[in-house]
């Protein structure tokens, strides 16, 4: 029977927390069932509906999921590798789902390129199908957009609860993460370790702001 990976991100443009790359995997003949359940892009889901969704997702198929902590992000960041560190991620999912294919939402401007490095960095033989918003036109592809945003959310969630207060989306555009960042950088930067991406630009910003202040006091 053949079995289909689809692959999606969710926290690519993020300040604060992980990027979760998503899959899931289904046999051929039940993908049908997907938009029986109402799978579409997650973007285009109200954050009840996709729970609602992602919790009957294992009847139908198997869930997958890596999570790429703001510290792995970094580095990769600063040598202009976030897209090869993407692709190793996805392809870390085709290695342990073995699927006959796979069918990926390219982060690379170049689809084609980033299926091929997919494909190349997993190691397997079956193809990558790699396009721009193939989470909006493949129900494999939007249920793994499912199960990248719901985990991705839950993982938000439980930074806030561990921070102790609101910290909003994670999002640079989201005031209540701005708000957040700006407080705990001029009081306590040092809880911000693991948490921000030291390489995104509105850190740039707030280290230049504070010349006191270095990397260092993101250090883990």
């Amino acid at each position: 029977m053949d079995r289909i990976l689809g692959i999606d991100e969710a926290g690519r443009g993020s300040w604060l927390g992980p990027l979760v790359v998503g899959g899931f995997l289904v046999a051929a003949d039940r993908v049908p069932l997907l938009r029986e359940l109402g799978v579409k892009d997650s973007k285009a889901l109200a954050p009840r509906r996709r729970e609602a969704i992602y919790e009957k997702l294992a009847e139908v198929g198997t869930p997958l999921r890596v999570a790429l902590a703001p510290d792995q992000i970094d580095p990769r960041v600063a040598r202009n590798e976030l897209n090869r560190l993407e692709a190793e991620a996805f392809a870390s999912l085709v290695r342990a789902a073995r699927p006959t294919e796979t069918r990926v939402d390219a982060c690379d401007v170049d689809a084609r390129r980033f299926g091929r490095t997919v494909r190349r960095l997993s190691g397997r033989e079956g193809p990558v199908r790699s396009r721009h918003k193939m989470d909006r036109d493949d129900p494999v592809v939007a249920a793994a957009s499912i199960v990248a945003k719901v985990e991705r959310d839950r993982a938000l969630g439980d930074l806030a609860r561990r921070l102790g207060e609101p910290i909003g989306s994670g999002y640079p555009s989201d005031p209540r993460t701005v708000r957040f960042v700006r407080a705990r950088w001029a009081l306590d930067p040092g809880s911000l370790a693991g948490v921000l991406r030291r390489s995104w630009a509105p850190s740039q910003r707030l280290i230049l702001a504070r010349p006191d202040r270095t990397l260092d006091d993101f250090a883990p």
